[in-house]
C-alpha cells in the first residue's frame, strides 16, 4: 500500500483513532525502546543507590539496597556477561527450537494444506465459526494466519455468496483478536512463559513456570472466541456491510481451489503420523515405571518429570514429523535439503525477534541485579495492599492496562518483556501467581490487536479488503473490527474472572496463588 493511500486512510479515521496513530507512530521501535529502558535503569540505579529504603527484601530479610550499575565493577561485570545474558535467556532457545519444527511443516505445505482442507469441507452455515477456528489454530505457524487464513476468509465468503469483507473480518478476529486463545500449543506459549519466568525470578529465583501454564484456560477461551466471533460476524458486522458495494476488478478476485491429489495423499499420511506419534507418547507415558515420569515420585506433571521438561521438544516433533511425512508423500519435499531450507526460512523470520530478545535480555539482567525490580514490586504491592482491593479487581486492572498499552506497542514479546518484570513480581507480593498474571496479560493483549493500525499486519488486512472494496482504508477496517474488540475485551475479562472464581485449572503445573 502506497504512502499516499495510507495518508488518505488516516484522514478518514475518526479523531480518536487518528490521535492514537499519531502518538503511536512517535514511539520508537520496540528494540530501541529497550535500549532506552536499559539506559534509564543505569541512571536510576546510580541515583537511588544513595537512598536508604526501609522496604524489606523477602528473599534476604534485609532492607532493599539499590546497586549502582554505573560503578566500575558493575559496568565491567555487565560487559563480561552480555553474551551469556542473551544466549542463556530462556525465551530465546525455547522459541527457536519450536520454530524449527513449525518451519518445516510450513515449508512443505502441511499447514497450508490442512487449513484449506478444513475450509473446503465446511457447510455454508458453519463457515463463520470454521473460519474463526482455523484462524485461531493458525497461530501455530506464526504468519500463516495473516498471509493465508485472512485472505481465504474473504475468498470462501465471496464464493458462498456472502460479503467478502465479513469473511476477512471473521478471519482477522480469529487470527489476531483470538491470538491468545488456542488449544494447539504454539511458539507463543514458551515465548510468554520465558518472560514470565524471568520476571518471577526477580523476586524468587527458584520459580519455574511451565510453558503450558495457561493451556487449559486458552483451550476454553478458544470456544468463547469462536462463539463470540460467530455472533458478532453474523449479527453485527455482516448486516452493516450489506450496503457496501463490491467494486473490485472481477478478474483480480481470488478463487478457492480444491486440494490436488498429491496434497490429499500427503495430508492423509501426515495426519496418520500425528495420530501414531500421539498414541506412542501416551502409551509410553502411562506405565508407572515410564521414563517420562519423575524418577522419585513417578508423577507426569511435576517439574522434575521428563515429560514436562520436554514440552518444547515435543512441540518441535509435533510439527517436524508430519511436515516431513507430508513433504515426502505429496512430493513437495525432494530431498533432505528441503527440510533444512524450511528450518532456515523459519530462522530468517525470527531475525527481528532475536534482535528484540538481545536487548530485552540485557534490560532484564540490569533490572534484576540493580534491585530496582524488587523495589518497584514491593512498593507497588504495598500501595495495592493499602488500597485493599480484591484480587479480582487487580486482575481486571492488568487486563485493561495491557489492552491500552497494546494500542501503542504491537509486539507481544516486546510488550510482555516490558510489563512482566513489573507486573509479575508485584502481583506475586500480593499472593497472585505468575500463571494468573500471564493469563490476564493474554486477554488484554489479544483483544485490542485488531483495532490498532500500529499492528504490523494491519495495513496488509486493508489491502486484502481493497481487492473487493476499492475505497477501504484504515478507518474502515478499524470500524469493522471495533465490535469484535470491545466484545472480546469485556466478555473475555468476565470469563477469566468466572474461571478464576470457580477455580478451574489454568494449565499444567499452574496455580492461582503464590506461594
Amino acid at each position: 500500500m502506497s504512502a499516499e493511500k495510507v495518508q488518505q486512510a488516516n484522514g478518514s479515521s475518526s479523531g480518536f483513532l487518528a490521535t492514537v496513530e499519531r502518538v503511536g507512530n512517535k514511539l520508537p521501535d520496540p528494540a530501541v525502546l529497550f535500549i532506552a529502558l536499559l539506559f534509564i535503569t543505569w541512571v536510576l540505579s546510580w541515583l537511588l543507590s544513595f537512598v536508604t529504603f526501609e522496604v524489606v527484601d523477602p528473599r534476604t530479610g534485609q532492607p532493599v539496597i539499590i546497586n549502582n550499575l554505573l560503578s566500575g565493577r558493575s559496568f565491567t561485570e555487565f560487559l563480561s556477561v552480555m553474551v551469556t545474558n542473551f544466549s542463556h535467556f530462556h525465551p530465546v532457545g525455547v522459541v527457536l527450537v519450536a520454530m524449527l519444527g513449525i518451519g518445516v511443516a510450513e515449508h512443505t505445505g502441511f499447514i497450508n494444506t490442512g487449513i484449506r482442507a478444513l475450509l473446503n469441507v465446511t457447510a455454508k452455515w458453519l463457515l463463520t465459526p470454521m473460519v474463526i477456528l482455523v484462524g485461531i489454530v493458525s497461530h501455530s505457524a506464526v504468519d500463516a494466519g495473516y498471509v493465508l487464513v485472512i485472505p481465504l476468509g474473504g475468498v470462501i465468503f465471496y464464493a458462498a455468496g456472502r460479503h467478502p469483507l465479513a469473511g476477512i473480518a471473521a478471519a482477522f478476529a480469529g487470527v489476531s483478536g483470538g491470538f491468545s486463545a488456542n488449544f494447539v500449543p504454539s511458539s507463543l506459549d514458551p515465548l510468554l512463559q520465558g518472560l514470565t519466568q524471568a520476571g518471577a525470578q526477580i523476586l524468587d529465583p527458584a520459580v519455574i513456570v511451565n510453558p503450558l501454564n495457561n493451556y487449559f484456560f486458552t483451550t476454553a477461551s478458544s470456544l468463547l472466541i469462536v462463539s463470540l466471533g460467530w455472533f458478532i460476524t453474523d449479527k453485527v458486522v455482516e448486516p452493516r456491510l450489506t450496503g457496501t458495494e463490491i467494486d473490485g476488478d472481477a478478474e483480480d478476485l481470488p478463487e478457492m481451489h480444491d486440494l490436488k491429489d498429491n496434497e490429499r495423499r500427503g495430508l492423509r499420511w501426515a495426519l496418520i503420523s500425528m495420530v501414531v506419534g500421539t498414541v506412542l507418547l501416551f502409551a509410553t507415558a502411562l506405565p508407572e515405571g515410564s521414563a517420562w515420569r519423575a524418577p522419585e515420585s513417578g508423577e507426569l506433571t511435576v517439574g522434575a518429570a521428563p515429560m514436562m521438561r520436554s514440552i518444547v521438544s515435543l512441540i518441535f516433533l509435533l510439527f517436524l514429523v508430519p511436515g516431513v511425512v507430508f513433504g515426502i508423500a505429496s512430493g513437495s519435499m525432494k530431498s533432505s535439503k528441503d527440510m533444512i531450507d524450511g528450518m532456515t526460512h523459519a530462522m530468517h523470520m525470527m531475525a527481528y525477534y532475536l534482535v528484540i530478545m538481545f536487548f530485552i535480555a540485557q534490560f532484564v539482567y540490569a533490572f534484576n541485579v540493580s534491585n530496582l525490580g524488587v523495589l518497584l514490586a514491593l512498593q507497588g504491592a504495598a500501595g495495592l495492599k493499602a488500597l485493599a482491593m480484591p484480587a479480582a479487581f487487580t486482575i481486571v486492572g492488568i487486563v485493561f492496562l495491557t489492552a491500552f498499552v497494546n494500542i501503542f506497542v504491537g509486539s507481544a514479546s516486546g510488550k510482555w518483556g516490558l510489563l512482566a518484570p513489573i507486573f509479575v513480581p508485584m502481583l506475586m507480593s500480593l499472593g497472585i501467581s505468575p500463571d494468573l498474571t500471564q493469563a490476564a496479560y493474554r486477554v488484554g493483549d489479544s483483544s485490542t490487536n485488531i483495532i490498532t493500525p500500529l499492528m504490523p499486519y494491519f495495513p496488509l488486512v486493508v489491502v486484502y479488503c481493497q481487492r473487493y472494496v476499492k475505497g477501504t482504508g484504515i478507518g474502515t477496517v478499524t470500524a469493522m473490527m471495533l465490535p469484535f474488540s470491545m466484545w472480546f475485551l469485556g466478555t473475555w475479562t468476565i470469563f477469566l474472572l468466572i474461571y478464576y472464581m470457580i477455580g478451574f485449572p489454568l494449565g499444567i503445573q499452574a496455580s492461582y496463588t503464590y506461594p
